[in-house]
C-alpha cells in the first residue's frame, strides 16, 4: 500500500489501518528508522483516554482530599 506525501512532509494513512490500530485524532504515533525504511506504530502513550485525563488534569474548581471524594462515591 503506498502513499503520496505532501507538500507538508504529510500522509495519510489509511481508513483500516487507523481503524485496526485504534488511531484517532489526537493519537500520537512513534517512528523507527532502520536503513532505508521506517516503521510506524501507535504510541502506548497514545489515546482519547489520556487526552481527555490530560485536558481535565488541574481543572478541578473545588479542593477535595481523596477520603473525601470516595466518602462521596459511597453514598
Amino acid at each position: 500500500m503506498s502513499r503520496k506525501v505532501t507538500t507538508k512532509g504529510q500522509v495519510t494513512i489509511p481508513q483500516e489501518i487507523r481503524d485496526r490500530l485504534g488511531i484517532h485524532p489526537g493519537s500520537t504515533v512513534e517512528f523507527d528508522v532502520r536503513g532505508d525504511g521506517v516503521t510506524m506504530r501507535k504510541s502506548p502513550e497514545s489515546g482519547r483516554g489520556r487526552n481527555v485525563v490530560g485536558r481535565m488534569r488541574g481543572a478541578a474548581t473545588a479542593s477535595f482530599t481523596t477520603d473525601e471524594i470516595m466518602a462521596l462515591t459511597r453514598r
